[in-house]
């Protein structure tokens, strides 16, 4: 063996400092943080699951597949489930920056359900862990929810109005929408005390939001300060019509408003070589009255009609009339033409008046959050939560991403990658087994029955060598079609040449008919199809 190869003194150096930030990152992160929870414990003792008979639903400490790292499961469909954890202290939320981040693996996917958590009040607000339900008043509400319509990725505040003390619910607009994968995410709100808002998933920013302004939030945190009267009301001389008919127009003396839109054209004549007693159709001269027909049982039977052969060179056959055609002296109803309402006032809306409900704000007025809360309905399983953080900075947040979740992450997506190979894969297979299916169908066809072991042969060729499919496809096709118009046209008579006439109007319907018939042998295939028809007997 060789002499083992030495590590130079300043790469070492790189690393031993590499490491040794990284070290300091983790160590200062974990100080600066407000609150973390990892779940590589079980949850038992430390989180507090609600008493309410609605909250069913069964919360699993389990792995993450594929991962040796645990978080909080929703283990069953169609259940509602909440837990709850209360924090060391309350959190302000008013003067510092303030990040929340969690992640979640939707390993089932999701169709319809949530994943967002709840950042609770103190319970001063009027709730208790063990009867936490839907109700527990929160000051923020953030993460995932998909169901219907509803794809986004909730950022939700209350916040108590000064003026009427009542606590509003105030939702983002435009908010990202949720991954469709069943990958780990990891979803970010940073909060910082000039009111800016952003919205993280895996790390990439998606959302930027002001929390005073009327863009960002429905409703607005800070009222309008005018509001339309409620007391004014429209005067009922108000005209809002822009146009109104001419009062001085007068319909016009040969104004014809019962005249048809369509008249019978006088000037048209009936084409030459038009066959006035001859029907469009006829009893089928070949068809033959069934063995099993019983005429008391079935009534007289009647031969199936076909097409007269006869008008098939004509311009036409049978009563001979007149078409119709545009009648130039329509006019239709008439109407008086719109002129500008000298009376117009313009849409009425009522005036403003100084909103009473007004306030101003510099920044908003956040409750503190005491408590995490997962309350969530969903028809999804599979659900897992895991690294809630709360943290004052988010290069906190980032480290926390950097080693929590972007490791699992990268192993689940190359997972993805061979997962969505092999599937591709898979399904070009069943494609060609299909393709190969066929074309083994085809080969039984009868008229081809003098080529089917050559067509066998390419088939053969084609599944032992899966990328010869459509060159063999196309080699099948190819000798199908040959054999088909050597039968159509090869063997056929030339037909008698017809002399079509030399007025204008009838080559034209002769032609027109001709191209929408059919040729011979498609007719007697279809004469010989033909269903028998019965004379129905009055009892």
């Amino acid at each position: 063996m060789g002499e083992p190869k030495r590590i130079p003194l300043g790469v070492l150096a790189v690393l031993f400092l590499v490491i040794s930030t990284s070290s300091l990152q983790l160590l200062t992160a974990s100080d600066d943080a407000i609150f973390y929870e990892s779940f590589d414990e079980a949850f038992d003792g430390r989180w507090i699951l609600s008493d309410k008979a609605e909250y069913n639903g069964v919360w699993k400490h389990a792995k993450s597949e594929g991962h040796e790292d645990y978080g909080l499961l929703v283990s069953e469909k169609a259940r509602k489930y909440a837990i709850v954890k209360e924090l060391d202290g309350p959190v302000s939320l008013k003067d510092e920056s303030v990040v929340l981040q969690f992640e979640t693996r939707l390993q089932n996917g999701l169709e319809c359900g949530g994943a967002y958590i709840k950042y609770l009040r103190p319970q001063e607000a009027g709730w208790k862990p063990k009867e936490f339900d839907n109700d527990s008043p929160y000051s923020i509400m953030f993460g995932p929810d998909k169901c219907g319509a509803t794809n986004k990725v909730h950022f939700i505040f209350k916040h108590k109005n000064p003026k009427s003390g009542e606590y509003v619910e105030h939702h983002l607009k435009f908010p990202p929408s949720v991954p469709s994968d069943k990958l780990s995410h990891v979803y970010t709100a940073i909060l910082k005390p000039d009111n800016e808002l952003r919205i993280l998933i895996d790390g990439e920013e998606k959302k930027k939001a002001n929390f005073l302004s009327s863009e960002d939030f429905e409703p607005s945190l800070i009222p309008p300060k005018t509001i339309p009267d409620p007391e004014d009301k429209k005067p009922e001389d108000w005209d809002e019509r822009e146009k109104i008919p001419d009062p001085n127009a007068v319909k016009p003396d040969d104004w014809d408003e019962d005249a048809p839109l369509e008249i019978i054209d006088d000037e048209a004549e009936k084409p030459e070589g038009w066959l006035d007693d001859e029907p469009e159709e006829v009893d089928d001269p070949e068809a033959t009255k069934p063995e099993d027909w019983d005429d008391e049982e079935d009534g007289e039977w009647e031969a199936p009609k076909v097409t007269n052969p006869k008008c098939e060179t004509a311009p036409g056959c049978g009563e001979w009339k007149r078409p119709m055609k545009k009648n130039p002296a329509y006019k239709g109803k008439w109407h008086a033409p719109l002129i500008e309402n000298p009376a117009y006032k313009g849409i009425w809306k009522p005036q403003d008046i100084p909103n009473p409900d007004y306030f101003e704000l510099k920044k908003p007025d956040f409750e503190p959050i005491a408590a995490i809360g997962i309350e969530i309905w969903t028809m999804q399983d599979g659900i897992l939560f895991d690294n809630i953080l709360i943290a004052k900075d988010d290069k906190i947040a980032a480290s926390y991403r950097e080693t929590t979740w972007k490791p699992k992450f990268l192993v689940e997506k190359e997972k993805q990658k061979e997962e969505d190979s092999a599937t591709e894969s898979s399904g070009l297979a069943s494609i060609q087994k299909k393709v190969f299916d066929l074309l083994y169908k085809i080969a039984d066809i009868p008229f081809l029955s003098p080529y089917k072991l050559k067509i066998h042969d390419l088939i053969q060729k084609g599944e032992s060598q899966p990328n010869l499919t459509v060159g063999i496809l196309v080699a099948v096709v190819v000798i199908v079609l040959s054999i088909f118009l050597r039968l159509v046209f090869g063997g056929k008579k030339t037909p008698a040449r017809v002399v079509k006439p030399t007025n204008t109007p009838a080559t034209e319907t002769s032609t027109s008919q001709g191209d929408d018939g059919e040729n011979e042998e498609n007719k007697e295939d279809e004469t010989s199809k033909a269903p028998r028809r019965r004379v129905k007997r009055d009892n």
